[in-house]
């Protein structure tokens, strides 16, 4: 059985990050991933992790790496704004109204080569990355001297040792559950099912004509209040070569016969048996914006050599609030397997690297014990800025997000982005003073961590 300080399950941003920073304190850090085939990563196999791969700009900070760290390839343009279209109001955002070292709204990147750079990273630091190599199985000996605290079964039938587990296996938990399972009285699923605690995503790469194009690049496109289900919408994301990203986010299993105002969502039809896929959602988008002056397949061809495979990809995105870790066994779950992506829009790069960082961190150290603390301090406000709003906008029918965004527009004539919710412009009147209150209450009742569903006193140990 080999032997490491440190083994991460899983090799995405998370646990790309944990192999680097455990690596460069000196600690024997292996990180195993499964691997994946992927069209737009021909000679290489790798993680599995998949978004609409956005980063605005105070999340550099959070995520500690500048795009200027970056290959050639990985960032695909920069961004200028971001705008919210609701049903029949809009918003745009040319500022996220918190200071940061970059210097523009935000920017695009590849997502497979962005993965790519954190494994070079990883390795160049001493870590071992192990690709094609599954986890079948983790036991544990927390008593265990001579021996590892932690045995890895793999499916190829070895095993490795460590003495510090780090989780990085994303949102659908795949290790995660079993390893945490152990340790808590209750069935982990009943906090942690994939079906409530998951979204399901769908994206295209089309490329579109030029002049769509023009009118796209720099922005960041969300579409609010067109399909039914909480935080899901469909979005564009302008990439390079007149080329963009045009997919969604929905629950997972949702029934259409429990859809209340069925007409007032513009991307469902009358006849509708089922909620559609999200191949019918992305083309009924593009015929909406664009389909009285184009054809939508040959004016907006797929890109086959990008995404996953034949220009698409579908992936679960995690749509929940984020867990403890049980370090007094020598384990901290990190990234999308500890909920650390945003409960409103879902992103969530930048706090898988700073998680994963902050774990190996840690581990090197030999004690994990402050990495519930470390993370809070680290990514605390991000994570109860997003709870709040997702929990705010949880049951928000078309109508009510027409009336968010035309009191958001009146908001922001005095402030940027989230300093919105800390004016107190009267004239927006009534109405900007209950979405303010609103956002404000719903941000005091998760305080103090209490955004949390799995909290550290919950495991048995």
């Amino acid at each position: 059985m080999e032997r490491f300080d440190v083994a991460i399950v899983g090799g995405g941003p998370a646990g790309s990050s944990a192999g680097h920073a455990a690596a460069s304190a000196g600690a024997s850090a292996v990180v195993l991933e499964k691997g994946v085939p992927r069209a737009d990563r021909p000679d290489r196999l790798g993680p599995d992790s998949t978004d609409a791969a956005g980063i605005l700009d105070y999340w550099v900070d959070i995520m500690g790496i500048h795009p200027d760290e970056m290959p050639d390839g990985v960032v695909l343009g920069e961004l200028d704004k971001a705008e919210f279209i609701g049903p029949t109001e809009s918003l745009t955002l040319r500022s996220t109204g918190i200071e940061s070292s970059y210097d523009e709204f935000g920017f695009c990147m590849q997502r497979a080569r962005f993965d790519d750079f954190l494994r070079d990273r990883a390795e160049d630091a001493g870590a071992t990355y192990r690709v094609g190599r599954s986890v079948r199985n983790v036991e544990s000996d927390l008593d265990a001297t001579d021996e590892p605290r932690h045995r890895l079964e793999l499916a190829d039938g070895d095993a490795i040792g460590a003495d510090v587990l780090i989780l990085a296996d994303g949102p659908q938990r795949q290790v995660t559950t079993g390893v945490l399972d152990e340790y808590l009285p209750f069935d982990v699923t009943d906090r942690l099912s994939t079906r409530e605690t998951n979204h399901i995503a769908y994206q295209e790469h089309r490329r579109l004509p030029e002049e769509v194009f023009e009118e796209v690049a720099g922005a960041i496109k969300f579409w609010w209040g067109h399909m039914p289900g909480h935080t899901a919408y469909p979005w564009i994301f302008p990439n390079d070569d007149n080329v963009a990203r045009i997919g969604l986010t929905m629950p997972i299993g949702m029934d259409i016969d429990d859809v209340a105002n069925r007409d007032d969502y513009p991307l469902l039809r009358p006849d509708d048996e089922r909620i559609p896929n999200g191949k019918t959602y992305v083309r009924r988008l593009l015929e909406m914006e664009y389909g009285d002056e184009y054809d939508i397949e040959e004016d907006f061809p797929l890109i086959e050599d990008r995404g996953k495979s034949k220009g698409t990809e579908t992936y679960a995105i995690s749509s929940t609030r984020p867990i403890d870790s049980p370090t007094e066994a020598g384990i901290a779950v990190v990234g999308g397997a500890m909920g650390a992506t945003s409960a409103f829009h879902e992103g969530g790069d930048h706090t898988a690297v700073r998680t994963g960082a902050i774990a190996g961190e840690l581990a090197a150290a030999g004690d994990l014990s402050p990495y519930n603390d470390r993370w809070k301090d680290a990514i605390g406000d991000e994570v109860l800025r997003n709870v709040a709003m997702a929990d705010v906008v949880h049951d928000y029918a078309p109508d009510d997000w027409d009336w968010a965004f035309s009191t958001a527009q009146k908001l922001l004539d005095d402030t940027d982005g989230y300093g919105l919710f800390d004016t107190s412009n009267i004239r927006a009147g009534f109405g900007a003073a209950r979405l303010v209150t609103t956002y404000k209450r719903t941000k005091f009742r998760f305080r103090n961590g209490k955004y949390v569903q799995l909290s550290e006193s919950d495991y048995t140990l």
